[in-house]
C-alpha cells in the first residue's frame, strides 16, 4: 500500500500534524498576548485538547526557522532607513549547567517609514556586549537614536552613523532630583516641557494644516529652528551656569553632567525634521517584552531567545501595520514554506496589507 505525500502548502512543520491556524494561535497567545506555554497548555486542556508545552515549544522553533528569511528581509529594509531607533532589555535565560538563570538581551531596531523600512525587528544576544548592535548595524549609514549606552560609541566612531540622543532619558535624570533639588528640577522640567510643546504643535499642524503637512520634514525643521533652538540655547546656558553650583555626584549634578556630556546629540533633532525629540518609539516597542517576561519568567535557552526574537519581530510587524497578528501569521505560515526566496517580499506586513 502506498500513501501519497502531504502537499507542501499548508504544512508548517515537515511531517507534523499542526496546521497553520493552530501554530499561529500559539504564537499569538505567547508573543502577542503574553501567555506562557504552561498556561496555554492548561487552557487547551479545559477544551479537551491535550498538547504538551514541550510540543508547542518545538512548534515555535519550527515556525521561527520558517519565518527567519522574512525577518532577515525586514532587517535589510530597516538598515536602508535614514533613521533607526533602538533599545534593549534584559531577559533571564536558563543556564542549565549551573542550575540558575543568566542574563541575555533582546534588542529592538525600528526602521524609518519614509525610507521603506517600517518594521520592528528584535535581535537576541547572550550579553549586552557592544558586539551585538555593532554586528547588527554594520551595514547601516544614517542616524541612530538611542540612549547613552557606551556600547554604541564604536558605531559612531566609524563616521557612518550619527548619534541622536533622547530627551526623555535626559528629563528622567532631572526628575530623579526632584526631592533633593526641587527648584532646579522644576526649572529644567518646565523648559523641557516647552520643547515638547513645539513637537505637539507640529503634530497638530501636520494633521490640520495641508500647507504645513505638504512641507513635510522641512516644515517641522523650520518650526524647530524658530521655536526650539532659542529654548535649547537658554537651557544650555543655564546648565553651564549651574554646573559649578552643585555637587557632581548629587542627583542634580549627575543630571546636569548627563545633559552637557550628550548635548550635541540631544540638540541634533532640531536640525532635521525626520528626527524625533526622544527614543520613546523604541521604548514602546520594548514594553511588550517586559510584560511577557513577568509571565513566562525566563527563556529556556539561548536558542529560545533567538526563537523569541524572530516571532516577536513578525508579531510586531503585523501590529505596526494594523493587522491582526493571528490572521496574518495563519495566512503566511500556510504558504511561505513553498514560496521561492525571491518572492518573500509579498509577505512583508505592509505589502500583505496592501494586497
Amino acid at each position: 500500500m502506498a500513501t501519497a505525500d502531504k502537499p507542501p502548502e499548508g504544512q508548517v512543520i515537515d511531517k507534523g500534524l499542526p496546521g497553520p491556524g493552530l501554530v499561529a494561535h500559539v504564537i499569538t497567545s505567547k508573543y502577542c498576548d503574553h501567555q506562557p506555554l504552561y498556561r496555554l497548555e492548561g487552557m487547551l486542556a479545559r477544551h479537551g485538547v491535550s498538547i504538551a508545552r514541550s510540543t508547542m515549544c518545538g512548534w515555535m522553533k519550527a515556525a521561527a526557522d520558517l519565518l527567519t528569511p522574512l525577518v532577515q528581509l525586514m532587517a535589510a529594509r530597516i538598515r536602508g532607513s535614514k533613521v533607526i531607533h533602538t533599545d534593549d532589555t534584559p531577559m533571564p535565560v536558563q543556564d542549565k549547567g549551573r542550575g540558575k538563570t543568566k542574563t541575555g538581551r533582546l534588542w529592538v531596531y525600528l526602521g524609518d517609514p519614509t525610507s521603506g523600512g517600517s518594521y520592528d525587528v528584535f535581535d537576541y544576544t547572550e550579553s549586552r556586549s557592544r558586539d551585538g548592535p555593532r554586528n547588527w548595524l554594520k551595514e547601516f549609514k544614517g542616524y541612530l537614536q538611542a540612549d547613552a549606552f557606551g556600547g554604541y560609541d564604536g558605531i559612531y566612531a566609524t563616521g557612518d552613523v550619527t548619534e541622536v540622543a533622547c530627551w526623555a532619558h535626559a528629563r528622567r535624570k532631572f526628575y530623579d532630583a526632584r526631592t533633593s533639588d526641587p527648584a532646579r528640577e522644576h526649572h529644567v522640567l518646565a523648559m523641557i516641557r516647552l520643547l515638547y510643546d513645539v513637537e505637539r504643535d507640529a503634530k497638530e499642524r501636520q494633521a490640520e494644516d495641508k500647507t504645513f503637512a505638504s512641507g513635510g520634514a522641512q516644515a517641522k525643521r523650520a518650526m524647530r529652528q524658530e521655536r526650539s533652538c532659542p529654548l535649547l540655547e537658554q537651557l544650555h546656558a543655564w546648565l553651564l551656569r549651574e554646573r559649578d553650583g552643585v555637587l557632581p555626584k548629587s542627583p542634580m549634578g549627575q543630571a546636569i553632567g548627563y545633559a552637557l556630556n550628550n548635548w550635541d546629540a540631544l540638540v541634533r533633532y532640531a536640525g532635521d525634521g525626520d528626527l524625533a525629540i526622544d527614543n520613546n518609539a523604541a521604548e514602546r516597542a520594548i514594553r511588550p517584552l517586559t510584560i511577557g517576561r513577568k509571565n513566562y519568567l525566563f527563556f529556556g535557552s539561548d536558542g529560545g531567545g533567538r526563537t523569541a526574537a524572530i516571532l516577536y519581530s513578525v508579531v510586531a510587524g503585523a501590529k505596526r501595520h494594523g493587522l491582526d497578528p493571528f490572521v496574518y501569521l495563519r495566512d503566511v505560515l500556510a504558504v511561505i514554506g513553498s514560496t521561492p526566496m525571491s518572492q518573500l517580499d509579498q509577505f512583508l506586513p505592509d505589502r500583505w496589507k496592501a494586497q
